[in-house]
């Protein structure tokens, strides 16, 4: 059995492109030798990994199972790279981070901003997905390391936990419902909102939550931070869904009234989670464990 990187990432290209054309384009080499490519990595398998036809390439069972094992071998790849590259003079390691919105605003910053002063060889990306597709993300290898709410995370993902992200209802203080402890969700049919970008991962949480209700929300201003939401709602435009942390900060600097939502949704426990912490890469390692300590 004898098939090289070159030929793995192709097959990768391929799968993902569903076309032996734009997967030889994808991966920098001519259509013949791309060809060639497949076919010896079938011979060598003694497997057929594509269903060929006029629309392109399908992948068969065995196809499914190799792009798997694919992607974690190049995955492990670049973590080895990763790793040797804090040993290159001059090159920085770097670390990406998916995270959902509540994660992203509230929790990480400061977490960050002490790791990165402790280590100002490594830089941090971080990316904004919902929870679901940052799932997806660890399961399928593209990516290494994620900020997550758990109830979105299959069993074979390890985790730990980092904090609770209870969704709170804010509205003016002169509004009707100023003096509720606790509320259903249904309660606010029909009620206007204040709400995030419709790019916001938590804002799909909330909209698909609504919707299940058969809620549709009516969202008269949409905004890019939870604090210029909650402006929004002290001026009386509409209420919102923002997180526990965000809304008892803004209460202190404006005129809200908050209260907990009890569908089960509205609470959730965040989690950093990775396929596996033992073979990540070091710079992600590190990151891990100052996030472990920080979760303490």
């Amino acid at each position: 059995m004898r098939f090289d990187l070159v030929d793995l990432r192709l097959f990768i290209a391929v799968a993902e492109c569903r076309s032996i054309t734009r997967g030889a384009d994808r991966a920098h080499l001519a259509l013949a030798s791309a060809s060639a490519r497949i076919k010896g990595l079938e011979t060598a398998l003694s497997v057929a990994l594509f269903k060929r036809g006029r629309r392109g390439v399908e992948l068969t069972a065995a196809g499914e199972s190799l792009l798997d094992h694919a992607r974690i071998v190049m995955q492990d790849v670049e973590a080895m790279r990763g790793d040797l590259a804090r040993f290159a003079s001059g090159v920085r390691a770097s670390v990406l981070l998916l995270a959902n919105t509540s994660g992203l605003s509230e929790h990480l910053p400061k977490a960050l901003a002490a790791f990165l002063r402790g280590h100002p060889d490594i830089d941090v990306d971080v990316e904004e997905r919902e929870s679901i597709d940052i799932a997806t993300a660890i399961v399928t290898g593209a990516a290494d390391l994620g900020f997550a709410a758990e109830h979105a995370l299959p069993e074979t993902i390890e985790r730990f936990a980092f904090g609770q992200d209870r969704l709170l209802l804010v509205f003016a203080r002169r509004s009707g419902f100023a003096g509720r402890r606790q509320i259903d969700f249904k309660e606010v049919a029909g009620q206007d909102f204040v709400g995030l970008t419709n790019a916001t991962a938590l804002q799909a949480h909330i909209g698909k939550h609504a919707a299940q209700l058969g809620l549709r929300l009516r969202v008269r201003a949409r905004l890019r931070d939870f604090d210029a939401i909650c402006q929004m709602v002290a001026a009386e435009v509409g209420m919102a869904v923002v997180p526990e942390a965000a809304a008892r900060r803004c209460a202190r600097s404006m005129p809200i009234a908050m209260c907990r939502i009890r569908d089960a949704w509205a609470n959730r426990r965040l989690v950093i989670c990775a396929r596996d912490f033992k073979t990540l890469p070091r710079p992600a390692k590190l990151l891990v464990e100052h996030l472990r300590r920080t979760a303490q």
